[in-house]
Parts: structure tokens; C-alpha cells; sequence
């Protein structure tokens, strides 16, 4: 390991740059539809040693100092993101003609925006850089801080944050409850690049010392947790709903197609209509994906007749549809993408439309300015949406709440205020069919399990196509549905976890673990400093 290490710390030039992007790609490798989460420990072990090899030159003032080390993080993330994003491009593909000319932005181009980031957690991280494990806590502090900038910066956009990879499955998950993504992440890096101790010796028993409790403490506290879920749930379990998710698996072309449109609707009806499998209890809540009603739905009386006919007597539905509102003479509508809940009766009884929209995709940032720059074709990129200035809960009848999510506004930890305390599960509909059969769906599905398990409440997700699924408050899949499987699952929803801490202390948390790296960090730079001095 000593020979590696000084191997990969003298590369120069661009088998420098190679191995850096070979390793952020490697880490891919962590997220689902893989979860090989060791992918991690090759990827961060490589990064320290590069980090090690990333000197500057100290006497060329600060930007040239950590320029290097900025450079090694940038290529590193974009490594990473390139092999974890790529997917973002099939969606441009659904309307090649029009749109095939912004895959290079989303394939090479977001990946190197979010990259930024990633140099900006390696420069932080130089500044407390020293010979032993405290060179592992100012990765970690430079990656927590990073990460927690990437999620709100232009708008935001956290996917696959590293503590990602360290939550694989449910017995990995639970130390969201107490620490959320971003402080998993911040520990998770320094596990991740603790083995690199083992080629460099210094400090290496302390801190492997360290990796080894902190990782044995993560799967620790999970088996815990998991030990307590059955006996915490049980009690409630006989007065939860039946919830049926219908996934209907729509091409993406025929949602685009207006002489489509009745029939997609009828497909929604029929799939909702279908009896209990095995003679089953029949379901209290039906959930369509995000924009399954293919018209204004609130223009067209008749079809809320169809949804009453259709539905039972007490049955609820919860559908995603777009909703216009008058704007006001001389003014066109406004659109928003939202979710409806109608009752047996055919009556909208409430309502929530969508706070964070995705950037070129339901809106277009800085329209006026990009029209006066003449560039029309991002003008006519899909959009049009209004966000809404709050989040509305979704009230059912019988006061049973509901938080809603619409499609990635689940990524987004810090998009779920305080209010989600009234609710009994989150709700997230979507419509990953954009995307095809590639990790896209799979990866977003992770993240919003992980909201379940950091909000101790069960998850609801309906997807036009996969993954749909019921998921319990520690992140147990009750029921679901793969990509690409067309029907509908019935399952008994979770009951809220009561072992959970509130969004205000994950948040507090946080930064108390962002804080003690950063104290074991720059300890061991001042006693780096009085070492070689």
C-alpha cells in the first residue's frame, strides 16, 4: 500500500487527471441500482493520496497555493457525476428533434457545474491539510460544507450527495434519523478515506481506530432501530389505510400526443377499478403519478364525473394534474403542476401545487435575459410552470394529512419544514418515465426513502413508471413496483416512527458534526505547523 500511495502522490500531468476522474466514477459505483458502497473506500483512499501529491506552490499567494488541490476535487466530481448523471440525457431523447441539441449540457455540462463543488471541498480542505488522520476531517468538513452549499446554490440540486452511498439499505439508512443526509456525509467521507492511512502510517491506529467505531456505531444504531420498528408499529397497524398506487407506465410520447389523451385517462379509470388481489381489503386511497390527468382538470367537469363513478363509496384519490389560474385581463394563465385530492363525490377537497421546479425542465431561469441574448432555443425548452409561493399539506377527508412532494422536490432534505409534524406519511408522485430504464429512477427512489426515515414517517410513491412503492417510517419496503411494470399495488400504509428527531436537530446536528471535524482538522494542522516549523 506504501508503494501505491507514493505511486499515485508523484503522478503529474495527465495520468493526474485520469486516475482523479477514474476515481470520483468509481464512486458511482455506490448508488443505486449498484449500492457496492466499498466502491467508496477505493474512490476517497485515491482522492486523499492525489490530495497528498497537491502541493501548489506557496509562494505564488493563495489561489495558486490551492489551485492544484481545486483542480484534483473538480475533476474528481466530475468523474462522479458523469458516471452517476449521464442518465439526465434520455430524457432530451423523448423529443430528439427539438431538444437532442442540450445533451451535451446535461451529459458534460451539469456534471462540470456540480463538480465546482466538489473543488471547493478539496481547496477547504488544503487549508487544514496535515500528514495525519486530521487530513481525513478537513475532507470530511470540506465535502459536509460543500454538499450542504450544493443543496440551495443556483436553485439546488443535491442528488447522490456521498452520505448517499453510505445508506444502501435499511439497516444503513437509520442514521438519517438523527444526522439527515448531510451529516451522514460528513462522517461518510471520513470512513470512506480512512484506509489511506494504511499507506501513508501516520496516525493511521487512531484513526482507522476511529472509522472502524464510527461505521460499527452507523450499522450499530441501524440494528437498533430496526429491532424497535416491529414492536413500534404494530400497535397501529389495523387502523391505517389501504393505499393503492397505480402506476400505469404511459410512454412518454403517447403523454405528448393530445389524440392520446381520453385514452390515458380511461387507463388511469380501469387500473384503479380493479379488485383486491386475493379477495384483500379494498383500498381507502388511490394515488396517481405526477401529471396523470392529461388535461386542465378543473375545465372539464365530465371527467371528475367519470372519477365519481368510478371510485367507491369513502374512496379517496390523490392524482397529479396541472392546474391553471386566471392571471387577469391582458395576462396569460398561470400553470402549476399539482396534486389534487377528490373524494367519492367527485369534488376536489384539496389541493397543493409545486414549490421547487426543476430548471429548464418547468421553467426557464432568466428568461428575459436569455431572450435579449437571442438564444431561442432555450426560450423553447419545456416549462411554463408557476411555483407556489407555500407549500400546501393535503387535508383528506377525515383529517388525515398528508405531505407532499412532487417529483425531485424529495431530494431536497431542507424542502420539508416543520409542518411535516402534522403529517401521518409523505406523499411523492413523479414521472420518471423521462428518464428510461437506466439508475435515474432507482436513485431517485433512494433519496426519497431517506426522507421517510429522516421524518420517522412512511412514504407514498406513485411513479408513471417505477419505482412505485409503500415504504415504512425506517425505510422497509412494504410493497412495490419495478421499472417498468404496469398495475397496481395495494399495501396497508406505516404508521409514524417514534423514535425520530425533528428537522431543527438533524439540522443541529449537523453542524455539531461539521464542527468537530473541523476542530480535529485544524488541531492537527497546528500540530503539523509546530512539527515542521
Amino acid at each position: 500500500m506504501e508503494r501505491l500511495a507514493g505511486r499515485i502522490m508523484l503522478l503529474w500531468g495527465f495520468p493526474r487527471v485520469v486516475v482523479a476522474f477514474l476515481a470520483g466514477a468509481i464512486g458511482a459505483l455506490a448508488l443505486p441500482p449498484f449500492g457496492f458502497f466499498a466502491a467508496f473506500f477505493i474512490s476517497f483512499t485515491l482522492l486523499v493520496w492525489l490530495m497528498d501529491g497537491s502541493t501548489g506552490n506557496p509562494d505564488g499567494g493563495w489561489f495558486a497555493r490551492f489551485r492544484s488541490a481545486f483542480w484534483i476535487g473538480w475533476v474528481f466530481g466530475f468523474g462522479y457525476f458523469v458516471a452517476g448523471l449521464w442518465w439526465l440525457g434520455n430524457a432530451l431523447l423523448v423529443e430528439a428533434d427539438e431538444f437532442a441539441w442540450a445533451l451535451p449540457l446535461a451529459v458534460l455540462g451539469l456534471p462540470a457545474y456540480l463538480a465546482l463543488f466538489y473543488g471547493l471541498a478539496t481547496a477547504i480542505a488544503r487549508i487544514f491539510w496535515s500528514d495525519g488522520f486530521g487530513r481525513m476531517a478537513s475532507l470530511a468538513f470540506g465535502f459536509g460544507l460543500a454538499e450542504w452549499l450544493r443543496g440551495f446554490v443556483a436553485t439546488g440540486f443535491p442528488w447522490n450527495a456521498v452520505g448517499y452511498g453510505a445508506m444502501p439499505m435499511p439497516l444503513m439508512m437509520q442514521s438519517a434519523a438523527v444526522l439527515g443526509i448531510f451529516g451522514v456525509t460528513v462522517l461518510a467521507v471520513f470512513v470512506f478515506s480512512a484506509p489511506a492511512l494504511i499507506g501513508t502510517k501516520k496516525g493511521m491506529r487512531t484513526g482507522l481506530t476511529l472509522a472502524a467505531l464510527l461505521f460499527a456505531a452507523h450499522l450499530g444504531y441501524g440494528a437498533y432501530r430496526l429491532h424497535i420498528a416491529d414492536a413500534a408499529l404494530a400497535p397501529a397497524a389495523d387502523s391505517q389505510p389501504v393505499v393503492r398506487i397505480v402506476q400505469p407506465v404511459i410512454d412518454q410520447a403517447r403523454k405528448l400526443d393530445d389524440a392520446e389523451r381520453a385514452a390515458i385517462f380511461e387507463e388511469h379509470l380501469a387500473l384503479s377499478a380493479l379488485p383486491p388481489e386475493n379477495g384483500g381489503k379494498r383500498p381507502d386511497i388511490i394515488v396517481w403519478p405526477e401529471t396523470s390527468v392529461p388535461f386542465i382538470l378543473t375545465q372539464n367537469p365530465d371527467a371528475l364525473t367519470r372519477i365519481a363513478e368510478v371510485l367507491q363509496d369513502g374512496q379517496v384519490l390523490i392524482t397529479g394534474a396541472v392546474r391553471s389560474e386566471d392571471a387577469g385581463a391582458g395576462f396569460a394563465p398561470r400553470f402549476y403542476n399539482s396534486i389534487y385530492v377528490i373524494d367519492s363525490q367527485g369534488q376536489i377537497v384539496s389541493a397543493s401545487d409545486k414549490l421547487h421546479l426543476v430548471p429548464f425542465g418547468e421553467y426557464v431561469p432568466y428568461e428575459d435575459l436569455l431572450r435579449n441574448l437571442g438564444i431561442p432555443d432555450a426560450i423553447a425548452m419545456p416549462g411554463g410552470f408557476s411555483a407556489a409561493p407555500v407549500r400546501a399539506m393535503l387535508t383528506l377527508p377525515g383529517g388525515r394529512i398528508f405531505y407532499p412532494l412532487i417529483c425531485y422536490e424529495a431530494i431536497f432534505p431542507d424542502e420539508i419544514g416543520p409542518d411535516v409534524e402534522r403529517a401521518s406519511a409523505l406523499l411523492n408522485i413523479t414521472n420518471d418515465g423521462w428518464f428510461g430504464a437506466t439508475p435515474g429512477p432507482y436513485q431517485h427512489f433512494q433519496q426519497a426513502r431517506i426522507r421517510a426515515v429522516e421524518n420517522g414517517l412512511p412514504l407514498i410513491r406513485g411513479a408513471n413508471t417505477g419505482v412505485s412503492a409503500v415504504v415504512d417510517p425506517f425505510g422497509r419496503l412494504i410493497r412495490g413496483m419495478d421499472y417498468n411494470q404496469k398495475g397496481v399495488i395495494d399495501a396497508t400504509l406505516g404508521s409514524i416512527s417514534i423514535s425520530h428527531w425533528d428537522v431543527k436537530a438533524r439540522e443541529q446536528h449537523f453542524w455539531l458534526v461539521l464542527a468537530g471535524m473541523l476542530l480535529i482538522a485544524g488541531v492537527s494542522r497546528v500540530g503539523f505547523n509546530f512539527r515542521t516549523n
